[in-house]
């Protein structure tokens, strides 16, 4: 799979650009502020139909504009697919897909695998467990359409559960009878989705592993763990227990919604114990495997989106990123970084066809 050409119409600090893409690799390169990772974040967007970077759609519109446009020409298996996703202030979002509109933004999660790797990935070692949470959610939808729609009910379910518990104390009511409806509800998708996601770590925790390995040149040993009081309980016994507990915080405490991701390097934290170099290997690695995990899953190249990742990353650690894109498992792959030089240096070296764009302030 790869993506042919990319329009941008009032897209962040676009006005209009076009572009055509080699099949293999291509270079985004200038300054700080020139718009080269906003380029990346359009193609992530044509895949997830959201920013990786920001979120809020409004603030991804062009300033003083009223609305943005993405237009991408993919070619997968063989087949065009033409992607648009476009807003218009105060109006939903839309995604076509070869001129047909989505009824769920959600089902078109999967069709285009993607995989970015950015420094923004440091909020995965830094923030709270829901952006691990999110990560690991990510990948698995990439690939499971089923556990994507069981997430999206359990949330539901959770947000009015939450509700009730809220209403009761606002009203000094309580009604045991309709919290245990949501408390069934929650145990049957919760479970689901906590079953999913150890399947998952079964299969991802290797690949990880033999990706850092690949990244550190055997340095270091590093683990995931995946982190649910779902181990060894039953959701429905653990929200039970902690009615009272729920009562007074008016929120649900217990749940899949609280599960987490253990980064590991020689069995310490790596947020405490890990190096600058070393978290960012853990983060490259934990990419890598989302790469191969997808790739053997939906059984299609995703295309990879690398973000300033040259950047106070050590020659050798650079070599070994190399080694590892320099080969057939590999599609096409997007690149930014505020040194042309260094850029064409390590192009050079893949022995791919490839693509420099060099941009300047007057581009946007």
């Amino acid at each position: 799979m790869f993506l042919k050409k990319l329009s941008l119409i009032n897209y962040k600090n676009f006005e209009s650009r076009n572009f055509e893409f080699d099949t293999k690799i291509n270079c985004f390169v200038g300054s700080n502020g020139v718009g080269k990772t906003n380029i990346l974040d359009a193609i992530y967007h044509l895949s997830f139909g959201k920013s990786y970077f920001n979120p809020i759609t409004t603030q991804n519109i062009r300033h003083n504009e009223d609305f943005f446009v993405i237009d991408g020409e993919f070619e997968k298996n063989q087949r065009a697919e033409k992607i648009v996703c476009s807003f218009k202030r105060g109006t939903k979002k839309i995604i076509k897909r070869n001129g047909k509109i989505y009824d769920r933004l959600s089902d078109h999660i999967g069709l285009l695998p993607l995989v970015i790797i950015s420094p923004a990935d440091r909020d995965l070692i830094l923030e709270g467990s829901d952006t691990r949470r999110k990560f690991m959610d990510g990948v698995i939808s990439q690939s499971d359409k089923e556990y994507l729609q069981q997430l999206i009910k359990y949330n539901k379910v959770l947000l009015q559960r939450n509700s009730l518990l809220k209403y009761f104390t606002v009203n000094q009511t309580f009604d045991l009878g309709t919290l245990q409806v949501y408390n069934e509800q929650l145990h049957a998708l919760g479970t689901g989705i906590f079953e999913k996601r150890q399947a998952f770590m079964e299969v991802f925790i290797p690949i990880f592993q033999e990706q850092y390995k690949e990244i550190s040149g055997g340095m270091e040993t590093v683990n995931l763990t995946y982190e649910s009081k779902l181990h060894g309980n039953s959701l429905l016994e653990l929200l039970e227990h902690n009615l009272e507990r729920d009562r007074m915080l008016q929120y649900t405490s217990m749940g899949v919604h609280k599960d987490d991701l253990g980064f590991k390097i020689a069995e310490y934290p790596v947020k405490k114990f890990g190096s600058q170099g070393q978290q960012k290997s853990f983060l490259i690695a934990l990419k890598f495997a989302q790469f191969h995990f997808i790739k053997e899953q939906a059984k299609t190249t995703p295309i990879l989106l690398l973000d300033d990742i040259f950047d106070k990353l050590d020659e050798t650690r650079v070599a070994h990123i190399v080694a590892l894109v320099d080969n057939e498992n590999f599609g096409q792959i997007f690149i930014s970084d505020t040194h042309a030089e260094r850029t064409e240096e390590v192009v050079k070296n893949i022995h791919q066809t490839y693509k420099i764009f060099k941009l300047k302030d007057e581009d946007s």
